[in-house]
């Protein structure tokens, strides 16, 4: 049984930072993409960022230049640090992992983490 399992939301001011990580455990190999999205109250679920297994990223334009995605393959970890909050970032936050296990893709995610930015 594979768990993907997160840690690092909160309440944080306007123009600060956190930092989320998530952990994946249980019987998965060859993780080509790990990402994570998010879920505003009233809204769909939208990506925020991803990053493959060579180190590619990818981000949601609300978020350049103010979020990192990056991740360890030994640990199975993926870490979002997250600066220069704003208001709007206020979501649950939602790891991803997909995964080739040949003949089978496999697509997890996170129990969610709540990131709550405000004065």
């Amino acid at each position: 049984q594979v768990q993907l399992v997160e840690s690092g939301g909160g309440l944080v001011q306007p123009g600060g930072s956190l930092r989320l990580s998530c952990a994946v455990s249980g019987s998965i190999s060859n993780i080509v993409i790990m990402g994570w999205y998010r879920q505003a109250p009233g809204k769909q679920r939208e990506l925020v960022t991803t990053i493959t297994s060579g180190g590619r990223t990818n981000y949601a334009d609300s978020v350049k230049g103010r979020f990192t995605i990056s991740r360890d393959n030994a640990k199975k970890t993926v870490y979002l640090q997250m600066n220069s909050l704003k208001p709007e970032d206020t979501a649950v936050y939602y790891c991803n992992v997909q995964a080739v296990m040949i003949p089978f893709e496999y697509d997890y995610w996170g129990q969610g983490t709540q990131v709550t930015v405000s004065s």
